[in-house]
């Protein structure tokens, strides 16, 4: 029992999903029978639900990823695990199967907003006895405890999106590593998805800033209880129009940060004016017709700082000459329009 409270302290003293979960398969490989232990995360490709290994032991060693979901080789789909299926068909808490002799599996989904984004695999060569089974769902309970309170710091009240505290924590790594790093989660068909990349272009990483128009008129007229309405719902057309591997931010107030990964500039800009245009489209209860303003740029280039700075430049630009639009800070400058500018990280502060 003291190896495994060790185990425990040590996993929640963690601050970073992945690595909560790297100690908590840690934890469960060092019990007596386990040989082998795995994290598979769940995600829709074309409509189909599949599942991909994302923590698993190589070598003796726990290792992970965190490359996009949908393009990975050891991609399975979820038919091929009927009792994890029916599991989260079911909504249950643990699924068990015997594969073939000696090999006896235990998943448990992990549960967040209704929906499984992950599930731990344990495997033994023996049937799980009920004991051994309670103190595997001990640990995975705390495990998943932790997770919850980890997202729900992570996450803004009101819309549920990734907060600016998240943001500040994740951007620099994203952009020195090109956004390598993914969300789990449950992907939702994405637009752009629809358009391969033209031949010969390459593929970025993108950060776009959006800004509803005249929002501080909506909630003048309106009344602020409006305003959250709109928020909510901009927030529900962000989701759908990008990836789950996408990262979308509420800033606060009504400003978003969009990380747009792996696609092409033409597809950046087809995928950013799209939700543009579904917004523009919507029919939002008692305001009518809300619009926003987009800014984008490309990742590869610059610090932290001075890519969000060009992207808030090509945003209030876009603000500035009419609204309801979507300006790329490279076409800006290259035209004469904005002058390209450094940033430094200690005199500027943005928004």
């Amino acid at each position: 029992m003291k190896p495994i409270l060790q185990n425990l302290v040590e996993m929640t003293g963690h601050r970073d999903h992945l690595r909560l979960e790297v100690s908590v398969l840690s934890t469960l490989l060092k019990l007596t029978g386990v040989i082998e232990v795995r994290a598979l995360e769940l995600f829709t490709d074309g409509g189909t639900p599949h599942v991909r290994p994302r923590t698993w032991v190589e070598n003796g060693q726990l290792v992970s990823t965190d490359s996009e979901a949908a393009t990975d080789p050891r991609r399975e789909k979820l038919e091929h695990y009927p009792a994890l299926r029916e599991c989260i068909t079911h909504q249950s808490d643990s699924a068990l199967a015997s594969p073939r002799k000696g090999r006896h599996v235990l998943w448990l989904p992990v549960w967040m907003h209704d929906k499984v984004h992950t599930c731990l695999e344990i495997t033994q060569s023996r049937t799980f006895s009920a004991h051994k089974l309670e103190v595997l769902k001990g640990v995975f309970q705390v495990y998943q405890n932790y997770q919850s309170l980890l997202d729900y710091s992570e996450r803004d009240a009101l819309t549920g999106l990734f907060n600016r505290k998240t943001f500040d924590e994740q951007f620099s790594r994203y952009a020195m590593n090109g956004l390598a790093g993914g969300h789990p989660g449950a992907v939702t068909e994405s637009l752009a998805s629809e358009d391969g990349p033209p031949s010969g272009e390459p593929v970025q990483q993108w950060l776009a800033v959006v800004d509803i128009d005249h929002f501080k008129q909506v909630n003048d007229r309106f009344g602020h209880l409006y305003g959250d309405e709109v928020l909510i719902l901009i927030a529900n057309i962000l989701r759908s129009s990008f990836r789950s591997h996408d990262r979308i931010f509420r800033f606060g107030g009504e400003e978003f940060v969009v990380l747009l990964r792996s696609t092409t500039l033409s597809t950046a800009h087809k995928v950013f004016n799209r939700f543009r245009l579904a917004v523009q489209e919507y029919a939002f209860p008692q305001v009518g017709q809300v619009t926003v303003s987009l800014g984008f740029v490309s990742t590869t280039r610059g610090s932290p700082v001075e890519i969000l700075g060009q992207a808030d430049q090509a945003l209030y630009y876009a603000k500035e000459h009419g609204r309801n639009q979507v300006c790329f800070y490279d076409d800006l400058v290259a035209s004469g329009q904005l002058a390209s500018k450094m940033v430094a990280n200690d005199d500027v502060e943005l928004f």
